[in-house]
């Protein structure tokens, strides 16, 4: 059995659902050789985010799972298992391994953020190679396409899942980079956010997406009380997504807006679930295009909304 085979089989049977490899000359990402002058190949290791896991959120009846099990579990505990495994069967077989998963707290940017953490805990203005270009290596490795949204896409889950690398200088077989095709600009992750933080063109306002990827939307928000914003002069517009808001307004409002718990590590409790990928994933799977199939479809009834009265 070779080394490729070896590292696929030992990913798969700790949890791995997809395991691509790439050689290392034809990553875009300078951190890439900045991190490992040495690397010959890169390894990159995705597992699904559960389509149960946002099943609450669709009925609009439990909120945890998602950010629990879909975000903190497959981020904090199985992609740094996987890495370990990997890293270890390198070794064995005396190569160098450094494994690379995404630091959520570091961004090289000095005015942006991460809708998932509290920004807050978000250290800006790092220089771009402390961690590589993650949704560029996913890519590169042969992993995926990137969506409209910004969103990784592959054959198997859509949006659906997160993903690491390791750098080694063993040379591996690579794999061949995905030509895009699923994403066909439909423009259903635009019209899904409930805050409108995503324009026509995929460009991202992520000081907009923080703000209603917690809940801003008293529409789509259970646990917004009716006195929420009260006494915000934009309270209309925010509370109907409305609202252009700047990285200033977004935390005055993100402020106005801890009704739902954080989990353990740092990760905010989403209450949007990341709107803009589930109908992403809706509309994939009803064209037919991903390869893993379910018995029913997600959405199963009309999306839920609070109305105006409940205010």
């Amino acid at each position: 059995m070779n080394l490729k085979t070896t590292l696929i089989e030992v990913l798969q049977e700790n949890g791995a659902d997809l395991v691509r490899f790439g050689n290392a000359d034809r990553f875009g990402d300078a951190a890439v050789r900045k991190l490992f002058p040495e690397v010959q190949t890169v390894i990159g290791i995705a597992c699904r985010q559960l389509r149960g896991t946002k099943r609450g959120i669709e009925e609009g009846s439990t909120y945890y799972q998602y950010t629990t099990c879909g975000l903190e579990t497959l981020e904090e505990t199985i992609l740094p298992m996987l890495l370990l495994r990997a890293c270890a069967v390198l070794e064995e077989a005396g190569f160098d391994a450094l494994p690379q998963r995404k630091n959520q707290t570091v961004m090289a940017a000095s005015d942006s953020t991460n809708p998932e953490v509290d920004y807050r805990e978000i250290y800006r203005g790092c220089e771009a190679e402390t961690q590589l270009d993650f949704r560029q290596c996913a890519v590169d490795a042969g992993l995926g396409e990137i969506g409209l949204s910004g969103s990784l896409l592959t054959d198997a889950f859509g949006p659906d899942q997160r993903y690491a690398f390791v750098l080694t200088d063993a040379v591996l077989e690579p794999d061949p980079v995905v030509t895009p095709h699923l994403c066909d600009r439909c423009g259903k992750c635009v019209a899904g956010c409930p805050g409108h933080a995503i324009a026509g063109d995929g460009t991202l306002n992520v000081w907009q997406c923080a703000a209603y990827y917690i809940g801003a939307n008293r529409g789509k928000n259970p646990f917004l009380p009716k006195e929420a914003f009260a006494d915000d002069p934009d309270r209309d517009a925010i509370i109907h997504g409305r609202a252009t808001l700047t990285p200033e307004r977004a935390c005055e409002v993100i402020d106005q807006l801890i009704y739902y718990p954080p989990v353990k590590h740092h990760y905010w409790s989403s209450i949007c679930g990341r709107a803009c990928d589930t109908e992403c994933r809706i509309h994939l799977e009803e064209k037919g295009v991903l390869s893993h199939k379910f018995r029913s479809p997600f959405r199963k009834r009309k999306p839920w909304e609070l109305p105006d009265s409940e205010e």
